[in-house]
């Protein structure tokens, strides 16, 4: 099959495609591979709210469900194997671009339970855990950049684990989860671990930005406020790419032989305000060595009217940074904000797995 002309130009450009979806259907049907085949898609990530969504439409799971009640699995052990299965199975079909690219794509990424991003200790057990279970060389393990998620990066590194920090909203955190992601390169080095078999990705969070943000210029009114809608997020990722640049080119993660850049991802690219061009996130965030995890919606618009320009991250830095000097003028506490979408990302997580948790309690009573 033919690739998508305006994707097939986006991976082309350094831009690895990730689909930002899965469920069991996608799998089964095979449109999950046919993704691969003609849309360029080289990767997958979930979160707690895609597998909530999966499992809560239709009774593809329901056999399933009703096999494990029949074994007397709890609510969690449910969970976890009809979550794991899926991954397994979507690592399985991503396995010929995993070899194609060395292990750089082919990646399928499923999350630490988010009761855990406050849990250090709670996150390092469970993220071996499920590298254990999905068991798989292709998986990723995504953990939150929390402050208690920050030496749990560098423990599960350190273990060979292959990781997708999730949940980064400031350059400020980016460059924290940089330096646990080499404390965790460095430590495996120390102990012998190849470090070429290792990979991450930093997820960093777009369109939410620009949501909140622009809440607070509406709020503030004032011409020069106004006149900064929809500008922050593209100027956080680009100042995040700046300081992936200086991180990864200097002495210190030159010294670790054979070991993997972590690259940015930018996630959360689908357009929230219907005023903003629906590819807006995609398009004017082209950069080598970054990935792009887009939901369905994005990719079929991106593959639709999509363009590849130049100069879109590269060079922007000086003017991101004067966007962000605007935004302080204007009377937005940026600090305040990143703090805000941190905590209510991690809520958003728990609320979808709580939701998660009590539709499949019911259905474990339902088939006892």
């Amino acid at each position: 099959m033919a690739q998508n002309p305006n994707l097939a130009a986006l991976y082309e450009a350094g831009v690895s495609v990730w689909l930002d979806d899965l469920s069991r259907s996608l799998i089964e049907s095979g449109k999950l591979f046919e993704l691969t085949e003609t849309d360029s898609v080289t990767g997958v990530t979930t979160n707690p709210a895609i597998f909530q969504a999966a499992l809560s439409k239709g009774t593809e799971y329901a056999a399933q469900v009703a096999e494990l009640a029949a074994r007397g699995a709890d609510v969690d052990q449910t969970i976890r194997t009809v979550t794991t299965d899926d991954v397994r199975a979507a690592c399985d079909v991503l396995a010929p671009v995993f070899e194609k690219t060395g292990g750089l794509d082919g990646r399928v990424s499923i999350e630490v339970d988010p009761r855990l991003a406050h849990d250090t200790e709670g996150t390092v057990a469970q993220a071996i855990e499920l590298h254990k279970i999905v068991d798989r060389p292709n998986v990723l393990i995504k953990i939150p950049a929390t402050l208690a998620g920050l030496p749990a990066i560098s423990r599960v590194i350190a273990e060979g684990i292959s990781v997708n920090v999730t949940l980064i909203f400031s350059v400020e955190r980016h460059r924290q989860v940089m330096d646990a992601y080499l404390d965790g390169i460095e430590a495996a080095a120390a102990a012998g671990r190849s470090v070429a078999d290792i990979y991450s990705v930093a997820s960093f969070f777009v369109s939410r930005v620009d949501t909140e943000i622009d809440k607070r210029l509406d709020a503030l009114g004032t011409d020069a406020a106004l006149a900064l809608r929809g500008k922050a997020g593209l100027a956080n990722a680009r100042l995040a790419y700046a300081a992936y640049e200086e991180v990864f080119g200097a002495a210190r993660f030159a010294a670790i032989e054979g070991a993997n850049v972590q690259r940015p991802l930018w996630a959360s690219t689908g357009v929230k305000n219907p005023a903003y061009p629906d590819t807006l996130y995609v398009a004017e965030l082209i950069a080598p060595n970054t990935v792009n995890t887009m939901p369905g919606a994005t990719m079929a618009a991106f593959a639709d009217h999509g363009t590849v320009t130049d100069g879109t991250i590269l060079g922007r830095a000086e003017d991101s940074a004067q966007v962000f000097a605007d935004l302080e003028g204007a009377g937005v506490d940026l600090s305040s904000v990143f703090d805000q979408l941190e905590t209510e990302g991690v809520d958003k997580f728990e609320q979808a797995w709580g939701t998660l948790l009590d539709a499949t309690a019911e259905q474990l009573k339902a088939e006892a």
